[in-house]
Protein backbone atom coordinates (compact mmCIF):
# COMPACT_ATOMS: atom_id res chain seq x y z
CA UNK A 1 0.00 0.00 0.00
CA UNK A 2 1.41 3.55 -0.94
CA UNK A 3 1.38 6.53 1.21
CA UNK A 4 -1.10 8.04 -1.26
CA UNK A 5 -3.29 5.12 -0.72
CA UNK A 6 -3.26 5.02 2.54
CA UNK A 7 -6.77 5.73 4.59
CA UNK A 8 -7.70 8.31 7.04
CA UNK A 9 -7.88 6.48 10.46
CA UNK A 10 -10.29 6.95 13.35
CA UNK A 11 -9.86 3.96 15.11
CA UNK A 12 -6.51 1.65 15.92
CA UNK A 13 -7.10 -2.02 17.42
CA UNK A 14 -3.96 -3.40 18.81
CA UNK A 15 -3.21 -6.68 20.35
CA UNK A 16 -1.70 -6.60 23.73
CA UNK A 17 1.29 -9.54 24.03
CA UNK A 18 3.85 -9.63 21.13
CA UNK A 19 2.45 -6.05 20.02
CA UNK A 20 1.78 -3.64 23.17
CA UNK A 21 4.17 -5.29 25.52
CA UNK A 22 7.81 -6.17 25.19
CA UNK A 23 8.81 -9.89 26.14
CA UNK A 24 9.07 -9.20 29.45
CA UNK A 25 5.41 -7.82 29.41
CA UNK A 26 6.40 -4.06 30.32
CA UNK A 27 4.75 -1.63 28.20
CA UNK A 28 7.50 1.09 27.14
CA UNK A 29 7.05 4.59 27.41
CA UNK A 30 7.69 4.96 23.84
CA UNK A 31 4.19 3.14 23.24
CA UNK A 32 2.30 4.60 26.16
CA UNK A 33 3.19 8.70 24.62
CA UNK A 34 2.69 7.22 21.33
CA UNK A 35 -0.94 6.10 22.28
CA UNK A 36 -1.43 9.60 23.97
CA UNK A 37 -0.17 11.43 20.41
CA UNK A 38 -3.30 9.23 19.19
CA UNK A 39 -5.78 10.22 21.79
CA UNK A 40 -4.38 14.09 20.96
CA UNK A 41 -5.06 13.80 17.30
CA UNK A 42 -8.86 12.60 17.84
CA UNK A 43 -7.99 9.13 16.80
CA UNK A 44 -9.85 6.41 18.97
CA UNK A 45 -7.43 3.52 20.14
CA UNK A 46 -8.45 0.57 22.02
CA UNK A 47 -6.53 -3.43 22.58
CA UNK A 48 -7.91 -6.85 21.84
CA UNK A 49 -6.31 -9.16 23.37
CA UNK A 50 -6.51 -13.21 24.19
CA UNK A 51 -6.26 -12.63 27.78
CA UNK A 52 -9.02 -12.31 30.36
CA UNK A 53 -10.99 -9.42 30.85
CA UNK A 54 -9.01 -8.65 34.31
CA UNK A 55 -5.42 -9.61 33.10
CA UNK A 56 -5.86 -6.39 30.67
CA UNK A 57 -6.52 -3.63 33.34
CA UNK A 58 -3.28 -2.53 33.74
CA UNK A 59 -2.42 -2.07 30.14
CA UNK A 60 -5.91 -0.55 29.92
CA UNK A 61 -4.83 1.91 32.92
CA UNK A 62 -1.18 2.68 31.75
CA UNK A 63 -2.79 3.58 28.21
CA UNK A 64 -5.72 5.78 29.60
CA UNK A 65 -8.02 3.90 27.26
CA UNK A 66 -11.68 4.67 28.39
CA UNK A 67 -13.38 2.85 25.03
CA UNK A 68 -15.08 -0.93 25.41
CA UNK A 69 -11.95 -3.58 25.02
CA UNK A 70 -11.65 -7.00 23.83
CA UNK A 71 -10.89 -10.10 25.59
CA UNK A 72 -10.77 -13.66 24.96
CA UNK A 73 -9.40 -13.06 21.25
CA UNK A 74 -13.34 -11.42 20.75
CA UNK A 75 -15.58 -14.03 23.46
CA UNK A 76 -16.16 -11.05 25.61
CA UNK A 77 -16.30 -7.23 24.75
CA UNK A 78 -16.07 -5.33 28.07
CA UNK A 79 -17.63 -2.00 28.60
CA UNK A 80 -15.04 0.61 30.68
CA UNK A 81 -17.17 -0.15 33.69
CA UNK A 82 -16.32 -3.89 33.27
CA UNK A 83 -19.65 -4.91 32.06
CA UNK A 84 -19.99 -7.03 29.68
CA UNK A 85 -21.05 -5.18 25.96
CA UNK A 86 -20.47 -8.73 24.33
CA UNK A 87 -20.01 -12.11 24.77
CA UNK A 88 -19.42 -15.30 22.52
CA UNK A 89 -19.39 -18.67 24.54
CA UNK A 90 -18.00 -21.97 23.16
CA UNK A 91 -20.72 -24.57 21.98
CA UNK A 92 -21.09 -27.28 24.33
CA UNK A 93 -20.33 -30.04 21.40
CA UNK A 94 -16.94 -27.60 20.46
CA UNK A 95 -16.07 -27.66 24.17
CA UNK A 96 -16.44 -31.40 24.63
CA UNK A 97 -14.50 -32.15 21.35
CA UNK A 98 -11.72 -29.94 21.83
CA UNK A 99 -11.34 -30.78 25.82
CA UNK A 100 -11.22 -34.25 24.67
CA UNK A 101 -8.36 -33.95 21.54
CA UNK A 102 -6.59 -32.37 24.03
CA UNK A 103 -6.45 -34.85 26.82
CA UNK A 104 -5.29 -37.79 24.55
CA UNK A 105 -1.88 -35.00 23.73
CA UNK A 106 0.62 -34.17 25.81
CA UNK A 107 -0.41 -30.68 26.04
CA UNK A 108 -1.44 -28.71 29.34
CA UNK A 109 -4.86 -27.57 28.95
CA UNK A 110 -6.67 -24.88 30.59
CA UNK A 111 -10.11 -23.75 30.57
CA UNK A 112 -11.26 -19.91 31.70
CA UNK A 113 -14.65 -19.73 32.57
CA UNK A 114 -16.36 -17.51 35.29
CA UNK A 115 -13.95 -14.94 35.25
CA UNK A 116 -11.48 -17.83 36.79
CA UNK A 117 -8.29 -19.29 35.12
CA UNK A 118 -9.42 -23.57 35.39
CA UNK A 119 -6.82 -26.46 35.48
CA UNK A 120 -6.59 -30.31 36.56
CA UNK A 121 -2.62 -30.29 36.32
CA UNK A 122 -0.89 -27.21 38.25
CA UNK A 123 2.39 -28.50 36.56
CA UNK A 124 1.99 -28.50 32.93
CA UNK A 125 3.45 -26.63 30.64
CA UNK A 126 3.63 -22.65 30.45
CA UNK A 127 1.74 -22.66 34.16
CA UNK A 128 4.23 -20.16 35.81
CA UNK A 129 4.49 -17.92 32.91
CA UNK A 130 0.80 -17.71 32.38
CA UNK A 131 0.39 -16.64 36.26
CA UNK A 132 2.87 -14.40 35.62
CA UNK A 133 1.19 -12.87 32.59
CA UNK A 134 -2.29 -12.62 34.13
CA UNK A 135 -0.90 -11.52 37.55
CA UNK A 136 -3.88 -13.49 39.38
CA UNK A 137 -3.64 -17.46 40.38
CA UNK A 138 -5.58 -20.97 38.77
CA UNK A 139 -8.23 -22.21 40.48
CA UNK A 140 -7.23 -26.50 40.16
CA UNK A 141 -10.33 -28.40 39.58
CA UNK A 142 -10.68 -32.75 39.15
CA UNK A 143 -12.37 -31.78 36.12
CA UNK A 144 -14.25 -29.44 33.43
CA UNK A 145 -17.56 -30.41 33.37
CA UNK A 146 -18.90 -27.86 35.89
CA UNK A 147 -18.22 -25.34 33.33
CA UNK A 148 -18.31 -27.12 30.13
CA UNK A 149 -21.55 -25.00 28.95
CA UNK A 150 -20.08 -21.59 29.85
CA UNK A 151 -16.37 -21.72 28.82
CA UNK A 152 -15.05 -18.49 27.52
CA UNK A 153 -12.13 -19.95 26.22
CA UNK A 154 -9.94 -23.28 26.19
CA UNK A 155 -6.05 -23.13 25.82
CA UNK A 156 -3.66 -25.86 25.19
CA UNK A 157 -0.13 -25.00 25.88
CA UNK A 158 2.71 -26.79 25.27
CA UNK A 159 6.36 -26.59 24.24
CA UNK A 160 6.03 -28.48 20.95
CA UNK A 161 5.24 -25.89 18.53
CA UNK A 162 4.96 -28.65 15.81
CA UNK A 163 2.47 -30.06 18.11
CA UNK A 164 0.16 -27.45 18.77
CA UNK A 165 0.78 -26.28 14.72
CA UNK A 166 -0.63 -29.99 13.88
CA UNK A 167 -3.52 -29.93 16.66
CA UNK A 168 -4.68 -26.66 14.96
CA UNK A 169 -5.07 -28.19 11.73
CA UNK A 170 -6.58 -31.34 13.41
CA UNK A 171 -9.36 -30.00 15.85
CA UNK A 172 -10.92 -27.03 13.35
CA UNK A 173 -12.21 -29.46 10.73
CA UNK A 174 -14.03 -31.02 13.99
CA UNK A 175 -15.28 -27.64 15.16
CA UNK A 176 -15.73 -25.46 12.53
CA UNK A 177 -19.54 -24.98 12.51
CA UNK A 178 -19.67 -23.40 16.13
CA UNK A 179 -15.48 -22.47 17.22
CA UNK A 180 -11.97 -21.86 16.04
CA UNK A 181 -8.63 -22.91 17.08
CA UNK A 182 -5.85 -20.28 16.53
CA UNK A 183 -2.52 -19.67 18.02
CA UNK A 184 -2.14 -16.69 20.06
CA UNK A 185 1.55 -17.59 21.06
CA UNK A 186 3.98 -20.71 19.41
CA UNK A 187 3.08 -22.04 22.62
CA UNK A 188 -0.97 -21.51 22.95
CA UNK A 189 -3.81 -22.89 21.32
CA UNK A 190 -7.24 -21.12 21.61
CA UNK A 191 -10.13 -22.39 21.17
CA UNK A 192 -13.00 -19.87 21.08
CA UNK A 193 -16.08 -19.43 19.72
CA UNK A 194 -16.67 -18.70 15.85
CA UNK A 195 -18.01 -15.51 16.25
CA UNK A 196 -15.37 -14.64 19.00
CA UNK A 197 -12.42 -13.19 17.24
CA UNK A 198 -10.75 -10.23 16.62
CA UNK A 199 -12.07 -9.37 13.36
CA UNK A 200 -16.11 -9.45 14.46
CA UNK A 201 -14.78 -7.63 17.59
CA UNK A 202 -13.31 -4.76 15.27
CA UNK A 203 -16.40 -4.71 13.46
CA UNK A 204 -18.53 -4.92 16.55
CA UNK A 205 -16.02 -1.67 17.98
CA UNK A 206 -16.01 0.10 14.15
CA UNK A 207 -20.05 0.27 14.68
CA UNK A 208 -20.47 1.15 18.24
CA UNK A 209 -17.77 4.17 17.51
CA UNK A 210 -19.58 4.87 14.10
CA UNK A 211 -16.36 4.44 12.09
CA UNK A 212 -16.21 2.72 8.64
CA UNK A 213 -13.95 -0.28 8.57
CA UNK A 214 -12.43 1.38 5.99
CA UNK A 215 -10.81 4.31 8.37
CA UNK A 216 -9.38 1.26 11.03
CA UNK A 217 -6.48 -0.23 11.67
CA UNK A 218 -5.18 -3.52 13.45
CA UNK A 219 -1.96 -4.34 14.91
CA UNK A 220 -0.54 -7.49 15.71
CA UNK A 221 1.97 -10.43 15.77
CA UNK A 222 0.39 -13.72 15.66
CA UNK A 223 -2.57 -16.17 13.74
CA UNK A 224 -4.91 -15.07 16.28
CA UNK A 225 -4.58 -11.22 14.72
CA UNK A 226 -4.91 -12.22 11.23
CA UNK A 227 -8.59 -11.69 11.30
CA UNK A 228 -8.62 -8.52 12.36
CA UNK A 229 -5.70 -7.60 9.70
CA UNK A 230 -8.31 -9.28 7.25
CA UNK A 231 -11.10 -6.49 8.29
CA UNK A 232 -9.14 -3.41 8.83
CA UNK A 233 -8.85 -0.83 6.16
CA UNK A 234 -5.20 -0.29 7.43
CA UNK A 235 -2.90 -3.84 8.69
CA UNK A 236 0.34 -3.97 10.39
CA UNK A 237 2.22 -6.99 11.59
CA UNK A 238 4.65 -6.76 14.32
CA UNK A 239 8.99 -7.13 12.96
CA UNK A 240 9.07 -10.81 14.90
CA UNK A 241 5.72 -12.02 13.18
CA UNK A 242 5.66 -14.79 11.73
CA UNK A 243 6.08 -15.07 7.48
CA UNK A 244 2.09 -16.47 7.29
CA UNK A 245 1.16 -13.18 9.59
CA UNK A 246 3.09 -10.82 7.63
CA UNK A 247 2.25 -11.71 4.64
CA UNK A 248 -1.75 -11.01 5.37
CA UNK A 249 -0.68 -7.58 7.06
CA UNK A 250 -0.15 -4.18 4.65
CA UNK A 251 3.11 -3.07 6.22
CA UNK A 252 5.62 -4.64 8.77
CA UNK A 253 7.01 -2.53 11.68
CA UNK A 254 9.51 -2.89 14.17
CA UNK A 255 9.99 -5.72 16.84
CA UNK A 256 7.96 -5.34 20.76
CA UNK A 257 11.62 -5.31 21.58
CA UNK A 258 12.16 -1.97 19.37
CA UNK A 259 9.00 -0.01 20.02
CA UNK A 260 7.55 -1.40 16.97
CA UNK A 261 4.03 0.10 17.91
CA UNK A 262 5.06 3.65 18.36
CA UNK A 263 6.64 3.46 15.14
CA UNK A 264 3.77 2.70 13.36
CA UNK A 265 1.80 4.95 14.93
CA UNK A 266 4.54 7.23 13.53
CA UNK A 267 4.42 5.94 10.05
CA UNK A 268 0.93 4.97 9.21
CA UNK A 269 -1.55 6.44 11.70
CA UNK A 270 -0.70 10.02 12.87
CA UNK A 271 -1.72 12.28 10.22
CA UNK A 272 1.51 13.88 8.75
Amino acid sequence: MSDSAQPLIRFMLSDIDGTLLRPDHSLSQANIDAVRKLHQAGIHFSVASSRPPRAMRKQIAALGIDLPTVAFNGANIINPDGSLLKAHRIALKAARTSLELFAGEKVAVWVFADDQWLLIDPQGDYVEHERNTLGYDFVQVDHFDDYIDRIDKIVAASKDFELLKQLEIQLNPLIAETALAARSQSYYLDVTALDANKGTALETLAEELGVALAHTAAIGDAGNDVAMFLRAGLSIAMGQAETAVKSQAHYVTGSNLEDGVATAIERYILPH
